[in-house]
């Protein structure tokens, strides 16, 4: 079982830029697609974007795509989001997941059964 860490939030105004880590334990991450959700308070969770095992594959949300990056370091077994020009509808709390399939970029919550604790990002106007 992988166990996952996220850091890197914080408190941010318009059009600043964050990087969220992933920290993954318990599990080598080399074989696993990874995701990043996030949830605004009274809304679902909804999908962000999602990096394939290799990295050679990445997909995103349309809200985010041009802004928001996903990489991986498979041998740290860590995944990073490059948040750029952030706005405040960027606002919840981003969670990383993670499935054990090779080469797949999944974009579904259901899809996932390991997830981290989520950190907290703020976007002000």
């Amino acid at each position: 079982q992988v166990q996952l860490v996220e850091s890197g939030g914080g408190l941010v105004q318009a059009g600043d830029s964050l990087r969220l880590s992933c920290a993954a334990s318990g599990r080598t991450i080399n074989t696993y697609c990874m995701g990043w959700f996030r949830q605004a308070p009274g809304k679902e969770r909804e999908f962000v974007g999602a990096i394939s095992s290799t990295g050679a594959r990445t997909v995103y949300a349309d809200s985010v795509k041009g802004r928001f990056t996903i990489s991986r370091d498979n041998p740290d077994n860590t995944v990073y989001m490059q948040l750029n020009s952030l706005k405040p509808d960027d606002t919840g709390v981003y969670y990383c997941a993670a499935r054990l399939m090779a080469f797949a970029v999944l974009s579904s919550p259901a899809d996932y059964p390991y997830w981290g604790p989520g950190t907290q990002v703020t976007v002000s106007s």
